[in-house]
């Protein structure tokens, strides 16, 4: 099925467990509720693996460092978020771009020893004068040639490690003047003012030639299409996401809990897969929604299959591993220096 759910709590209930063997979801995403410790969250990992006997779901997580991590400390490094690498690149670009991707790669190393791979990472949103701060240093930078120089590097780091990068929120969330999670944004740029900073980093993504999936932004762009968010615009998504900015890999949906949508949960799910999303999003556990997301949903179509060929593929790559002390100082002393 073309959904990724989240789930209630620390272990599987019953319920959930029988829902999920029933429906074989595309995947699961990870959240602060679902982690005690690595023992916990690795066999909560196996379990999910081990529902469909003949199918190896994607195990999902933000962890993006800074505000965005669900796993940490004692058990896992505070990683920092992004604005500090984007700072640094100002100073000594090769030293940017070699911290940046430790720093990846470092979190990648976590997830996988968990078994996740998939890290929804990292933000290539370009803040703007007068924006909410929902995005604020979760991005690179305010200047959109930075954000496309470092993002290809944060993904690199990831996939050497064997986790597949989710690239966020596609087309553009950094205009936005209100959080996605409590309302509907309306970004009134006209498309000149898109092109020249929004689009720019996603533009920029086919020509890296890495395997990553990319989330919608739940955002109306009024320029392109007055009447619906990216993740339900086949406009948006037809002629800016596959067709001007050229991504052609799985596109997935922000979580549809949030308050941006409105409608059943069978609707907003028909809703985003009808516009073009691939894969919808369900994150908050709540299983009587995911009930309803289910039956909105269709099965997995062939960027869904293509999608698991991808991540099959980077978990079969030889893997350098760090140290994560000595990596975890190096990152601190470069973003000292910044």
């Amino acid at each position: 099925m073309a959904a990724i759910f989240g789930l209630a709590g620390l272990t599987l209930t019953g319920a959930e467990r029988s829902f999920f063997q029933r429906v074989r979801p595309l995947g699961y995403i990870l959240f602060a509720r679902n982690v005690a410790d690595p023992v916990q969250v690795a066999a909560l990992v196996t379990d999910l693996r081990g529902l469909v006997p003949d199918f190896a779901p994607l195990i999902l997580i933000d962890q993006e460092g800074g505000r965005v991590q669900r796993l940490r400390p004692p058990a896992w490094r505070s990683a920092p978020a992004m604005a500090p690498f984007g700072k640094l690149y100002a100073k000594d670009r090769a030293e940017a771009a070699s911290t940046l991707r430790l720093n990846m790669q470092l979190i990648g190393q976590e997830l996988a020893s968990l078994g996740i791979d998939v890290d929804c990472a990292p933000v290539m949103d370009v803040p703007v004068a007068g924006a909410h701060d929902i995005i604020g240093d979760r991005a690179f930078s305010n200047d959109p040639k930075v954000v496309a120089a470092l993002a290809p590097v944060a993904c690199e780091g990831l996939i050497a490690a064997g986790v597949v990068p989710v690239i966020k929120h596609i087309p553009g969330h950094g205009r936005a003047r209100a959080d996605s999670h409590k309302e509907l944004p309306v970004v009134d740029a006209d498309l000149p003012a898109l092109r020249a900073s929004d689009f720019v980093p996603f533009a920029a993504f086919p020509k890296w030639g890495l395997p990553a999936f990319a989330m919608t932004a739940h955002v109306v762009y009024s320029a392109i299409d007055r009447a619906r968010p990216a993740t339900n615009s086949p406009v948006v998504i037809r002629e800016i996401i596959r067709g001007e900015l050229g991504f052609d890999g799985l596109l997935m949906s922000d979580d549809l809990c949030m308050r941006a949508l409105a409608g059943p949960y069978k609707e907003r799910a028909a809703a985003a897969l009808e516009a073009g999303c691939d894969a919808v999003l369900h994150c908050d556990g709540n299983l009587a929604d995911m009930e309803a997301v289910a039956v909105g949903c269709g099965p997995l179509g062939s960027n869904g299959q293509r999608a698991l060929a991808a991540v099959a593929a980077i978990r079969g790559r030889p893997k350098g591993e760090i140290s994560k002390i000595t990596g975890a100082t190096a990152v601190a002393e470069a973003l000292a220096r910044g």
